[in-house]
């Protein structure tokens, strides 16, 4: 059992790396940039599942808040993380965890478990366009007009490619964790 914890802390520790290296390929927008971010915090859940998922995360957050620069555009702070894409990057935690439980119950029905991805995502846009909202004290209808709508069909795509990519490692990573029982 400690072996496994062991794997499984080392495994946690690689997903937040990869979801600091998905923050930096970007697309600036005027906003909120486009980044890959979330299709590693899907991978972290559905991986992981919602413990060790969400653990990923909230490390990759603490980091960002002690200044480490793993937000996007190699950016990290306090100021960083309470800006004006702070509430997207808390809801990556809610996102993992979600995806995390998601899998668990739809791991056999591809069709739902999109769909749960999708709802998981639709959480980490309610954190991030309130946060933004209040920040800046735009209209919701602005808001989602920058915020969300633009960001929908590239989400999309992220939660299929992730589900695709979990669908081809979940049996090595099975393998793997039970080789360290």
């Amino acid at each position: 059992m400690k072996r496994k914890t062991t794997v499984y802390m080392i495994l946690t520790a690689l997903f937040t790396a990869l979801i600091a290296v998905c923050s930096q390929l970007k697309i600036d927008l005027p906003f909120i940039p486009i980044n890959l971010a979330l299709f590693a915090v899907h991978l972290s859940g559905l991986l992981l599942g919602p413990v060790y998922g969400g653990v990923s995360v909230l490390i990759y957050l603490l980091l960002a808040a002690a200044g480490i620069p793993v937000m996007a555009g190699f950016k990290g702070g306090l100021g960083v993380l309470f800006g004006m894409t702070g509430g997207y990057a808390i809801g990556y935690l809610f996102t993992a965890v979600l995806d995390g439980i998601a899998v668990r119950h739809f791991r056999k029905r591809r069709v739902l478990l999109f769909l749960a991805m999708f709802i998981a995502v639709l959480v980490c846009y309610l954190f991030g366009t309130i946060w933004f909202i209040i920040l800046t004290g735009n209209t919701v209808g602005y808001s989602l007009r920058y915020c969300v709508l633009p960001f929908l069909p590239g989400d999309a795509v992220k939660i299929l490619l992730a589900e695709i990519l979990y669908l081809r490692l979940r049996g090595p990573l099975a393998s793997i964790l039970q080789k360290h029982d």
